[in-house]
């Protein structure tokens, strides 16, 4: 793997943190423009905790890193489901809204600690820290290097740990359903939340991975259905994938 350096080029676009910010008043309202990700976030936390380790390296709760969480969709419910959560943003007003539904909302008893932080992958790198998993939801086709980014997930991950990203296949259907019906015919998302061009083959993620010393343990597919997000062996569309480092 490839040490991030001070001068390395940051994974962070302005550009797409402008964009997620000006919705972060509105990212708790499950009708709102991130109803998609609320439709889908329990098959995400279902499908990550089957594959998250139970513990840490000692009988403490693992410690999980959320990163690229927004307002703390994910991070709230890993907490739940019994996780030491810290959830990372680049995005000042998406944390602001986190801790603010964190305040208003709070996690009940049973919940893992849950705590934010504004900042990026490189600060946490910088700074040697280490998690026994770290979950990337919606985040690798946002930045600007996926490789780098894969290997700044694994650096914090740290020896044995646990990666889960979920991201967008490019392909023609994707390109139909995910972002002209998505955002153009349908308006779930808003305009502009996508760019096709930056969605991630699985090929190109496994890639990515083995270059940072990663080996995928799981995949799957997911897709919206009557009764709900359901996990399907198509990968057409959405995805989702369990790493562990060597």
């Amino acid at each position: 793997m490839n040490a991030t350096t001070p001068h390395a080029p940051s994974s962070v676009s302005d550009e797409e943190i402008a964009r997620f910010s000006a919705l972060a008043e509105q990212w708790w309202n499950p009708s709102g423009p991130m109803r998609p990700l609320h439709a889908m976030n329990a098959l995400r936390i279902d499908w990550a905790s089957r594959h998250l380790p139970l513990r840490g390296r000692t009988t403490r709760r693992a410690k999980i890193l959320d990163i690229g969480c927004g307002a703390g969709l994910a991070s709230e419910a890993l907490a739940k489901a019994g996780y030491d959560v810290l959830g990372l943003d680049a995005s000042a007003n998406g944390i602001a809204a986190a801790k603010e539904h964190l305040a208003t909302c709070p996690l009940p008893e049973h919940a893992g600690p849950l705590h934010y932080r504004n900042g990026s992958a490189e600060d946490l790198v910088a700074e040697g820290c280490v998690f026994d998993a770290v979950v990337a939801l919606e985040i690798i086709e946002h930045v600007t290097d996926p490789a780098a980014f894969m290997d700044m997930l694994a650096q914090l991950a740290g020896p044995k740990g646990t990666v889960i990203v979920s991201t967008m296949n490019r392909t023609l259907r994707s390109l139909a359903v995910g972002k002209i019906g998505a955002e153009y015919i349908l308006r779930l998302l808003p305009v502009g939340t996508h760019e096709w061009r930056k969605f991630i083959q699985p090929s190109e993620l496994g890639q990515y991975a083995r270059a940072a010393g990663l080996r995928m343990t799981a995949i799957a597919g997911m897709a919206p259905g009557p009764m709900g997000w359901k996990e399907t062996r198509d990968l057409g569309i959405n995805y989702i994938a369990a790493f562990t480092r060597y």
